[in-house]
């Protein structure tokens, strides 16, 4: 566990001196147009949610480290990429080089962590790598921000470095040799819901990111007049906050059923929308306060989202619940940023309100629909 540990750091870190300045490389190295390198990174995205169910069944045959290491190694041919090539062409093909990697990762990583661990451990497990991984990625970013503020052409070093960041995370997690293990039962409470439920209810959860990455830098600076300082802060506060409590907060849910502790997450999302909505007449101090509502029910959703998941399938369809969850997850992360910003350009009182009733509904359908397991050995939570 512990070089599986030590895959993610290295991975995170490589990740977080990457994603600031990846469409930046695009522009100022490749000479493409802001709109190019946007539209090559959606491209690349949808991609790598086309290639999950392949990932899916590799994990069901057995395969776990072995397919993180593989989400890193293609994450290393796309900075080779970018390193080498020149123009559109070479930003495409590492951006779908890249989209795979990362959107395969989430799934191949939860495969590993309930391969390691069973039951209450495993949610404690998941957790604990979210923090890390969150950690990494925000050292990585402030090593590239000071960097950069150096001045210099150093977007090229940075590059190298991410690839070689990647290539050690790849190398240590395929070390671990982890494969498929018998699960054991978990001796929670209650009854998950059904996948089916599960994966719908989980599009309008999933659009809680874009609210703290697009939609409240928006409200702040173009509707309030607010220093954009602000949404600065809430991200590096909300980043700060899940690094601290996500472990205890999850350990805590152990009291709960995995469905009870999903829906009451739908719950707090919930009122810290509205909260947004009245914190708007107030300023921008009201907002933050809210932030911290929000990222509770962040921290909620997170924690008990994947292991619920996990928990509510039979370990020989492990991997294809997996990539459908991280499916669910993608597609409500892709359509979040045109929706609610359209929803904020006509009226804020119509965003706040339409995601709160979708995400309340979501809970309420968590909530009151059972699954019948079909397998003898079904765990029940």
């Amino acid at each position: 566990m512990r070089r599986y540990v030590a895959a993610l750091v290295v991975d995170s870190v490589g990740g977080g001196m990457l994603r600031p300045f990846l469409v930046l490389y695009g522009v100022t190295v490749l000479g493409l147009g802001v709109g190019e390198a946007g539209v090559a990174l959606s491209a690349g995205l949808l991609i790598g949610l086309a290639v999950l169910p392949l990932v899916g069944r590799w994990i069901d045959r057995g395969a776990r480290s072995a397919v993180v290491a593989a989400t890193l190694f293609v994450r290393v041919a796309g900075v080779v990429v970018l390193l080498a090539g020149h123009g559109s062409v070479a930003f495409a093909t590492a951006s779908a080089l890249l989209g795979i990697g990362g959107q395969s990762f989430p799934a191949a990583h939860a495969a590993v962590v309930a391969a390691l661990r069973q039951g209450r451990e495993r949610d404690a497990a998941l957790a604990m790598a979210r923090a890390v991984r969150n950690a990494g990625l925000g050292a990585g970013a402030l090593l590239a921000m000071i960097a950069v503020a150096g001045g210099g052409n150093v977007l090229n070093g940075l590059m190298a470095i991410t690839a070689l960041a990647f290539l050690v995370a790849g190398g240590l997690a395929l070390s671990t040799r982890v494969t498929a293990v018998e699960s054991k039962h978990d001796h929670g409470t209650g009854t998950p819901p059904s996948m089916a439920v599960l994966l719908v209810a989980n599009l309008p959860f999933a659009m809680c990111f874009s609210v703290l990455e697009v939609v409240l830098p928006a409200l702040l600076v173009t509707r309030m007049q607010a220093s954009a300082v602000w949404p600065a802060a809430l991200f590096v506060g909300n980043t700060v906050l899940v690094i601290l409590f996500q472990v205890p907060i999850v350990k805590w849910l152990s009291k709960w059923a995995r469905g009870a502790a999903y829906a009451a997450s739908g719950v707090v999302l919930g009122l810290s929308y509205l909260g947004f909505w009245v914190g708007e007449a107030m300023g921008a101090g009201a907002i933050a306060v809210f932030g911290v509502v929000y990222t509770l029910g962040e921290i909620l959703y997170t924690g008990s989202g994947t292991a619920l998941a996990i928990a509510a399938t039979p370990p020989a369809q492990l991997g294809r619940a997996l990539v459908r969850f991280q499916l669910s997850t993608g597609l409500g992360m892709a359509c979040a940023p045109a929706a609610l910003m359209g929803l904020l350009e006509v009226d804020p009182a119509l965003l706040w309100g339409c995601l709160t009733v979708a995400t309340l509904a979501a809970a309420l359908a968590v909530s009151w629909r059972p699954v019948v397991r079909a397998d003898i050995g079904a765990t029940r939570m």
